[in-house]
């Protein structure tokens, strides 16, 4: 059996697969095909490959060098289904993000700084630019550290990731619609894509207070709610799509801007994604917008903080108008284990 190299990595709250794209095979159709036996997808326990049974577990990265210059490495996110044999590409992810800087330093495509590094890192899924800044002391990744995250035991080392050209990534427009505000199946919501399409809503729309920890009940609302919100947005028919994402909102209980529900695409999400919350947090900033009358604004400058069902996510959004000035946000990742992986022989 032929395995192949690869990382296994904590990024943010996911966990994930990490490839250099020329140990994977060229052709998109026969790389996904490995990917699904390396996960063990499909089957609801993955008992047969290295994925989690949980989307959040059941991801990969993709990394290779620079095809342009304004950039050190480009990654590719893949998100693999658990239950259901599928690979998509339509959206990045924040959390993964997170490990493609210091993975990019292990596999010797960047050279390590001597004290911090900063690595450019072109997201293919948008072609927007994210710069990952890490510790490197002696020019070697160091994982450990004091940043604590919601949703991961214990602490680990800083990681800053500033986004350039989020907005709009995949829809075109920070506002797909041309509106702040929409009507779904009589819903008010807010299209929104600042690095993820959200459709964002407000909890008490449902019917549920947005502090439920399961709202599986709501599933099948979701799905209409997501389908026309899809076209809406100028992506077609997402029924085999994980995007558009779509979050409930809900006032503060625990000093944040605001609470949130958030399904990925109709399973409740642990917590919520990285670029999922930033694009939450600059919907709820725009007047008019869905949450923003049930935020709590904190004094400029100060983080936007997103509550969600394991903690806080610490967000940075500056708006001009309608226009995203700045965007970022402080991750953590550590290395799981570096060697072969050996995926099962066929679907």
């Amino acid at each position: 059996m032929n395995g192949v190299r690869c990382m296994l990595m904590r990024g943010g709250t996911s966990k994930g697969a990490y490839f250099l794209a020329g140990d994977l095979p060229a052709d998109p159709a026969a790389r996904d095909g490995l990917l699904l036996r390396v996960m063990g997808t499909p089957d609801a326990r993955q008992i047969d490959g290295i994925g989690g049974a949980n989307p959040l577990t059941s991801k990969v990265a993709v990394v290779s060098p620079a095809a342009g210059a304004d950039a050190d490495v480009d990654y590719l996110f893949l998100q693999l289904g658990v239950e259901e044999a599928t690979v998509s590409d339509r959206q990045n992810c924040g959390n993964l993000l997170a490990g493609v800087g210091p993975f990019a330093v292990e596999r010797g495509l960047v050279e390590a700084e001597p004290d911090e590094t900063a690595v450019r890192i072109r997201m293919l899924n948008s072609g927007s630019i994210a710069t990952a800044v890490f510790p490197t002391p002696g020019g070697i990744v160091d994982y450990d550290g004091g940043t604590a995250i919601s949703g991961v035991p214990g602490t680990a080392a800083r990681i800053d990731l500033d986004f350039a050209g989020t907005e709009g990534s995949s829809c075109g427009a920070l506002l797909p619609t041309g509106r702040p505000r929409d009507v779904i199946d009589g819903i008010d919501v807010t299209c929104v894509d600042n690095g993820m399409p959200v459709v964002v809503a407000a909890a008490a729309s449902f019917g549920v207070t947005g502090y439920e920890t399961d709202l599986s009940r709501l599933r099948d609302r979701i799905q209409s709610l997501r389908l026309q919100a899809g076209v809406l947005m100028g992506l077609g028919d997402v029924s085999a799509s994980s995007v558009p994402k779509t979050t409930l909102v809900a006032p503060p209980r625990d000093g944040g801007l605001v609470c949130t529900r958030t399904f990925i695409p109709l399973r409740m999400h642990a917590s919520i994604g990285v670029l999922g919350a930033v694009t939450v947090a600059t919907a709820v900033l725009i007047d008019g917008a869905v949450g923003h009358d049930l935020a709590d604004l904190p004094p400029p400058g100060s983080p936007l903080s997103i509550e969600h069902p394991t903690g806080r996510l610490d967000v940075a959004v500056e708006l001009d108008g309608t226009t995203v000035r700045r965007a970022g946000i402080v991750r953590t990742a550590r290395k799981l284990f570096d060697g072969t992986v050996f995926p099962r022989s066929s679907l």
